[in-house]
């Protein structure tokens, strides 16, 4: 058995949410757990984080059902592994978003694609990377 506990929740005041980060310009709060505090100091400004997230909101994944979806931005049904439908057999969201600033346990973001208490699960640093071609020329 499996059991993770969110580490805090998102507060947003807007209701309509875009479906993915890389298409938002929302901004909110991650309000962390007071506990958590000193390991977000390092978070600073402009930095980009990644959030694990639960989808609280989606319905339980059913395996007739779910494993193909038609995203409402496509003409065309997928494997749930090749969308980021928020309908999957383990309801965990991933976010990539700006740090405006870090106030004691609460950082503000932009870039938000989940909805007001939205329970975090994890935060990473955000590492970007390059895909190299592996053959030598």
């Amino acid at each position: 058995m499996i059991e993770l506990k969110p580490i805090g929740y998102v507060r947003v005041s807007q209701a309509n949410i875009p479906r993915h980060w890389s298409i938002s310009d929302i901004e909110g709060e991650l309000v962390i757990e007071p506990i958590y505090t000193r390991g977000l100091e390092d978070i600073r400004s402009g930095d980009r984080i990644v959030v694990l997230f639960h989808f609280h909101k989606s319905p339980p994944f059913d395996v007739e059902r779910h494993l193909k979806q038609k995203p409402p931005h496509r003409n065309e049904w997928l494997g749930v592994f090749s969308i980021c439908s928020p309908i999957r057999p383990n309801p965990i969201g991933l976010s990539i978003l700006e740090v405006i600033c870090l106030e004691g346990n609460i950082i503000k973001v932009k870039g938000l694609d989940m909805f007001d208490e939205t329970p975090i699960l994890d935060i990473k640093p955000y590492i970007a990377y390059e895909v190299h071609d592996k053959k030598q020329t």
